[in-house]
């Protein structure tokens, strides 16, 4: 342990930079220490035991504290209670511990395969979602946010916030459920609300055939800039409005495609492994 003496002293610190390779060594080491204590405090948040550590913490820089003054007796003691104190702590949290462990293994898949961007992400909830509703005939009406805002559409509905994902878009349409009736609205990779209501176009060129939801996704593509998907109710069929023109009746393959054109910008790329080392998120 180190005291205030050796901190003060010129030549201790000269040693440490001795060369270029051992500063470059001890830079290397304070940064990993770093990261290794910010991973394990996120991975701890949340926890009962977060309090706990708080606590160590407290106790770990008091004994730093007595140990730089030279009060070699009160940090003897304070290391004896900290040796026996995590033995403690570590039989008493065991389940906690665990747990935290292997939350952070879970946020920490550095070399793993090239994560999938959130564009990606949300075209295959999306193709998940019509995949299994339309053979079904299951009606949906889903709006795509772009550039416009859809806020005074999403205030008709119900907020959800919650993650974009194919079982809750085919679990909010399923009849007979509290959300189904309506439209939902997809903004970003959340769905920002369900049973939301949009405007009916009034142009007389829809064919008869299409009903109130098809209505509705050109009423809502003629005043937004949002991408509308529907899947009809009486035939399970595929349709797209956006910027006033709709697309009825496409095959899974067109389906895709037009999504993948619109939703996926030519920057969007996997996430590489340093990029996930910092946490990053596209």
């Amino acid at each position: 342990m180190l005291n205030l003496n050796q901190l003060l002293d010129p030549q201790y610190w000269s040693s440490l930079i001795a060369s270029p390779w051992t500063a470059i060594i001890h830079l290397i080491d304070i940064t990993l220490v770093i990261y290794l204590i910010y991973r394990f405090s996120k991975s701890l948040a949340g926890t009962k035991i977060m309090t706990l550590i708080r606590g160590v913490f407290l106790f770990f820089l008091a004994q730093i504290v007595a140990s730089l003054l030279g009060l070699q007796t009160i940090s003897w003691l304070m290391n004896q209670v900290m040796t026996y104190f995590v033995i403690a702590a570590v039989i008493i949290f065991a389940p906690e511990f665990r747990a935290a462990l292997e939350k952070l293994g879970r946020t920490t898949q550095i070399f793993a395969g090239p994560a999938i961007s959130s564009e990606e992400a949300l075209v295959q909830a999306i193709l998940k979602s019509v995949k299994y509703m339309a053979p079904r005939k299951i009606g949906a009406l889903v709006a795509i946010e772009r550039a416009r805002t859809l806020q005074e559409y999403r205030s008709t509905g119900i907020p959800l916030d919650a993650d974009v994902s194919g079982e809750l878009l085919i679990n909010i349409f399923i009849p007979n459920t509290p959300l189904h009736d309506g439209a939902v609205i997809i903004k970003e990779d959340k769905v920002a609300a369900a049973c939301a209501y949009f405007p009916l176009s009034e142009s007389a060129g829809i064919s008869k055939e299409f009903g109130t939801r098809h209505r509705a996704a050109i009423g809502l593509s003629e005043v937004s800039d949002a991408l509308v998907f529907v899947v009809s109710e009486e035939t399970g069929g595929l349709s797209i409005a956006m910027n006033g023109q709709f697309r009825h009746d496409l095959k899974i393959e067109d389906f895709e495609a037009i999504l993948r054109s619109v939703l996926i910008s030519e920057d969007s790329t996997p996430l590489t492994w340093w990029q996930r080392l910092g946490g990053h998120k596209k």
